[in-house]
């Protein structure tokens, strides 16, 4: 295994975390509130930083989107890299990949993802009362209680009951209802009324259920390292409030208890770094990563959430502050720990996998 980033994914990396410096300013952030920032989404866009994700593969994606956690920037940068441009790049058709591929590189089109399959969405056929295995379309049916990004979005990837996917556009059956969540991801409640859809790819086995697997599996990883980035920004204000901040004539960082809970953050953040560069590189190779994406799930659930209250702690009085940018890393912190599955969830999922010899 080699980690090392490639020059170009060390470009994108620098070049992110320069834009991501300026722009996600904490004045910028709390006057976004709770939506998305679309200045820093066209600036990125610009410097082809979401197009570039097709040629950087899943390692590069989660070393930008590690940039993205430190500063907590409000774009649906994971959300489009996930379930747009990897996703339609790994599993689309030639037609689906000449006619989204390019708005998804301009920032022009954005996709989210309904993942995981949560059983409420069900697909027909124009006129009909069920999908033949491979139909290429359908209606869809069914409410998502909550997705992500949806509010910035102009398609979802959806996963039905049965795990197929289908690509359908924010537009006739489709209905928004802004939701508002632990961390402001712009998220909406999402009711579908024989919305038409197109599947993704061609639907036909091995892809039925390979390309659900596949797409969640990248899912974990990639808000895997969303949540080292999260953790890293976290650590790094906490660090310099206890270097700063004095008691009875001493900086705080002198003291050992300090420097324990600090250490202990440290290596949960490289824990969950390493498990998802892990993962991310595996799948960039073509190896088998199922069992190393939930490994990295877990270990961003579970440690996550420990860093981000960490933080918080080393903070005293001011880590209670609502207004305080250390709090933002809190919200994201414990978002990122329910999404997509928490620790204990993932960690079943896991055992069984091993326990199957899969």
């Amino acid at each position: 295994m080699d980690f090392t980033p490639t020059e170009e994914q060390t470009a994108a990396r620098d070049l992110a975390a320069r834009i991501f410096a300026d722009l996600a300013t904490h004045e910028r952030l709390a006057a976004t509130g709770t939506g998305s920032d679309p200045e820093l989404w066209k600036a990125l866009t610009g410097a082809g930083l979401v197009g570039a994700v097709e040629d950087l593969g899943l390692l590069g994606l989660v070393l930008l989107l590690e940039e993205q956690g430190r500063t907590t920037a409000q774009v649906p940068y994971a959300a489009t890299g996930v379930f747009g441009l990897l996703a339609i790049t790994a599993h689309g058709t030639r037609d689906q990949r000449e006619r989204l591929l390019p708005g998804l590189r301009d920032g022009s089109l954005v996709i989210t993802g309904a993942f995981p399959a949560q059983g409420g969405v069900r697909a027909s056929a124009p006129g009909g009362p069920a999908v033949v295995a491979d139909s290429a379309s359908a209606e869809l049916t069914g409410t998502v209680p909550v997705v992500p990004w949806l509010q910035d979005a102009t398609h979802i990837l959806v996963a039905d009951d049965r795990r197929r996917l289908w690509l359908t556009p924010l537009a006739a059956g489709a209905t928004v209802t802004p939701v508002d969540l632990t961390a402001p991801w712009s998220a909406g409640r999402l009711t579908l009324d024989h919305a038409p859809a197109e599947r993704l790819g061609t639907g036909r086995p091995p892809q039925d259920t390979g390309a659900y697997d596949d797409i969640l599996a990248t899912a974990r990883t990639a808000f895997a390292g969303l949540q080292a980035g999260v953790c890293a920004g976290s650590l790094a204000r906490a660090v310099a409030h206890v270097n700063a901040r004095e008691q009875f004539g001493r900086p705080l960082a002198t003291r050992q208890a300090v420097q324990l809970r600090a250490a202990d953050a440290h290596m949960d953040t490289e824990a969950i770094r390493v498990t998802a560069y892990e993962a991310a590189w595996r799948r960039d190779a073509g190896l088998p990563y199922a069992t190393h994406a939930l490994t990295a799930a877990w270990w961003a659930a579970e440690a996550g959430q420990r860093v981000v209250h960490t933080g918080q702690h080393l903070h005293g009085g001011t880590g209670a502050d609502l207004d305080h940018p250390v709090h933002r890393h809190f919200l994201w912190g414990r978002q990122l720990d329910a999404y997509l599955g928490c620790g204990s969830e993932v960690l079943q999922e896991l055992g069984e996998l091993i326990a199957s010899g899969e």
